[in-house]
C-alpha cells in the first residue's frame, strides 16, 4: 500500500480536501485505484449532530455514515463510494481504546496516548486502506499543525513514516500564502508552519501553496529555500474558476509525475475524461436561473452537495445554472415576496430539520405548482410538497407534519414507527442506502431509465401511508416506493414536479449527474426557452 499524507498549516479551511481529491483524481487518471481517509480531530463520534454552521453539510455515505463534507468531495472527484470507516475521529479512537481497556485487552497496563492511542490510529488507517483494495491511500489530517487536538494523529503518521519503506509514504503540506497591500506574496507564515511540523518530527516532501493569484517565482524560491523542498515540488494552488479545474492546474505543474516517481509507480494509462468534462463545463453558453429556498442561505456549504449536483446537471445539459439562495423566513414574513420567484427557471427546496421558515418553503412550493415552474423537493422538500398539496388541493385544513404540529388534524407526514421511541440523536435516523421500486411510465422511471433504484437517506419522518390513497385521488402520484414507504412524489402534467424522500445529490458525479438533477435542469432549460419565445 502507498500512502499520501496531507497536513495543513496557517489556517483551516484552506482546501486540503479539494487538494487531496484532486491528487487522487490525477492518480486515478493514471490507472491506479485510489481511496481516501479523512481524519477529524474533534471528539464527536461523527458529524451527524453538528450544526451546519460548524462544518457545513452532513454528507451521508452508502452505509449510513454521517461524515464531513470533504468525503463528499472525495467521492465526487474519485467517482467512488466510501464507508463510515473512511472518516476517523478522535471520538471513534478514544471510544475504541476505552472499550478495549474495559474489556481488559491491555492486560492491566497503564493506557497512554503513546502507544495505545497512536497504535489504534495506525491500525484503523491500515485496515481501511487494505479493505478498500486500493493501490494508493490518501490521508487528510484535519485542522492545522499546532492544534492540540491533532497531535496524536500527527504522531501516528510520524510513526508510520518510520515503519513504512520510504517509497511507500509521502507527506504533503498545504499552506496559505497571503498578499500584502502592494500585492507581494508573503511566505513567512508558510515557513513558520513547516517549522512547527518539523518540531513534531515531520518533514514535508511537497508543499502546496494556496494563494489568490499564481505563486510568484520569488515566493516559490523562498519557500523552497527555507522549507528545504525542491522548487519543482512547491506547487501553486491559486484560486480557480471552479474546483473541478484544480486537478488540471496541479497536473500542469508536474505534481502527479513527481509523486509517482517518489512512490516508484509507473503510469498505466492516461484517462482524459476529466479534462474533457472540464472543457465541456467551460464551453457552456446558455444560462438558467435557480432559486434554492432554505434557512442557511448565508452558508453555501450547508447545501454543498446540492450545489454540486445542480452543476453536474448543468454540465450534462450544456448550460450554466445560476443559483440564488432565497431565505425562507423572508417569504414567511412577507408573503408578497413570493412573486419574485417568477423570475427563476426552477425552484428547489432542500432537506433540513426544524420548523424555522417552513411556511415560507410551503408558500414557494405552492407558487411553483400553481405557476408550473420546474420544482425539485429533497427529503424535507418532498414532505413539504405533500403538505402543500394536502392543504391547498385536497383541502385538508391545517394538514402538517407531526414534527411541526403534534396536534395537526391531518398528519400527512408522521414520524417513522421505528423512530418513535428513539432517545439518542447521533446515528439514529433512517440512514444510507435503501432501494425503491418505480412506477411504470412515471417521470421517475423515465429520468432513471429503470424501475429499480438505490439511493441514500437521512430522515426521521415520512409520508403517512394512511393518507396516500386520499392524496392520490386528487392527482398527485407516489411513483417510488419501498414497501409501504413513499420514496418519490410527482404531479403528472407539470413541466417537472418531483420530490424525493432520499438525497440524490449524494451520488451525483461530474460527468455522471444524478438523474433527478439532470432531469430538473433539462426541464429548466426547456422552460427558459419557452419563456424566451413568448
Amino acid at each position: 500500500m502507498k500512502y499520501i499524507v496531507v497536513t495543513g498549516g496557517v489556517m483551516s479551511g484552506l482546501g486540503k480536501g479539494i487538494t487531496i481529491a484532486s491528487i487522487g483524481r490525477n492518480l486515478k487518471n493514471k490507472g491506479y485505484k485510489v481511496t481516501a481517509i479523512k481524519i477529524d480531530p474533534y471528539i464527536n463520534i461523527d458529524a451527524g449532530t453538528m450544526s451546519p454552521y460548524q462544518h457545513g453539510e452532513v454528507f451521508v455515505l452508502k452505509d449510513g455514515g454521517e461524515v464531513d463534507l470533504d468525503l463528499g468531495n472525495y467521492e465526487r472527484f474519485l467517482d467512488t463510494e466510501l464507508t463510515r470507516d473512511h472518516n476517523i475521529t478522535t471520538g471513534k479512537i478514544y471510544q475504541e481504546v476505552i472499550s478495549k481497556e474495559r474489556r481488559g485487552d491491555y492486560l492491566g497496563k497503564t493506557v497512554q496516548i503513546i502507544p495505545h492511542v497512536t497504535n489504534e490510529i495506525k491500525s484503523r488507517i491500515r485496515k481501511v486502506a487494505a479493505r478498500s483494495g486500493a493501490d494508493i491511500c490518501l490521508i487528510e489530517i484535519g485542522g492545522t499543525v499546532g492544534d492540540i487536538e491533532s497531535m496524536p494523529f500527527l504522531e501516528a503518521v510520524r510513526q508510520m513514516h518510520r515503519e513504512e519503506p520510504s517509497e511507500n509514504i509521502v507527506f504533503i503540506h498545504v499552506t496559505l500564502v497571503m498578499e500584502d497591500l502592494q500585492g507581494e506574496q508573503k511566505t513567512k507564515p508558510t515557513q513558520h508552519s513547516v517549522k512547527e511540523l518539523r518540531a513534531l518530527g515531520l518533514s514535508p516532501e511537497v508543499i502546496v501553496a494556496r494563494s489568490r493569484t499564481p505563486l510568484q517565482e520569488t515566493a516559490k524560491e523562498k519557500i523552497a529555500l527555507f522549507c528545504d523542498v525542491p522548487q519543482e515540488l512547491v506547487i501553486s494552488a491559486y484560486d480557480a474558476g471552479d474546483i473541478y479545474e484544480v486537478p488540471l492546474t496541479i497536473e500542469e505543474q508536474g505534481l502527479t509525475n513527481q509523486l509517482m516517481k517518489h512512490l516508484q509507480l509507473e503510469s498505466k494509462v492516461e484517462n482524459g475524461s476529466w479534462k474533457e468534462m472540464v472543457a465541456k463545463m467551460k464551453s457552456t453558453t446558455d444560462t438558467v436561473r435557480l432559486a434554492i429556498i432554505g434557512k442557511y442561505t448565508n452558508l453555501e456549504d450547508a447545501y454543498l452537495s446540492i450545489l454540486e449536483a445542480v452543476k453536474h446537471g448543468g454540465i450534462d445539459n450544456k448550460c450554466r445554472v445560476e443559483v440564488s439562495m432565497v431565505e425562507s423566513e423572508t417569504l414567511e414574513e412577507n408573503p408578497a415576496e413570493v412573486e419574485k420567484l417568477r423570475q427563476y427557471d426552477g425552484i428547489l427546496i432542500p432537506g433540513g430539520f426544524g420548523e424555522r421558515g417552513i411556511e415560507g418553503k410551503i408558500l414557494a412550493i405552492k407558487f411553483a405548482r400553481e405557476n408550473d415552474i420546474p420544482f425539485l423537493g429533497i427529503c424535507l422538500g418532498m414532505q413539504l410538497a405533500v403538505i402543500e398539496f394536502a392543504r391547498n388541493v385536497v383541502k385538508l385544513e391545517n394538514a402538517n407534519s407531526t414534527e411541526f404540529d403534534e396536534d395537526t388534524p391531518y398528519p400527512v407526514i408522521d414520524i417513522l414507527p421505528e423512530q418513535a421511541c428513539v432517545a439518542g440523536m447521533g446515528g439514529t435516523m433512517r440512514l444510507g442506502d435503501y432501494e425503491a421500486i418505480l412506477k411504470e411510465g412515471s417521470l421517475a422511471s423515465k429520468i432513471y431509465g429503470t424501475n429499480y433504484i438505490v439511493e441514500r437517506h437521512r430522515h426521521r419522518y415520512e409520508v403517512n401511508p394512511e393518507f396516500v390513497d386520499k392524496l392520490e385521488s386528487f392527482g398527485i402520484v407516489f411513483s417510488g416506493k419501498n414497501k409501504n414507504r413513499m420514496e418519490i412524489v410527482e404531479i403528472p402534467g407539470k413541466r417537472f414536479f418531483f420530490g424525493s424522500q432520499f438525497h440524490p445529490e449524494f451520488k451525483s458525479r461530474p460527468g455522471r449527474p444524478s438523474p433527478p438533477f439532470k432531469g430538473f435542469v433539462a426541464a429548466m432549460c426547456k422552460y427558459r426557452k419557452e419563456r424566451e419565445r413568448q
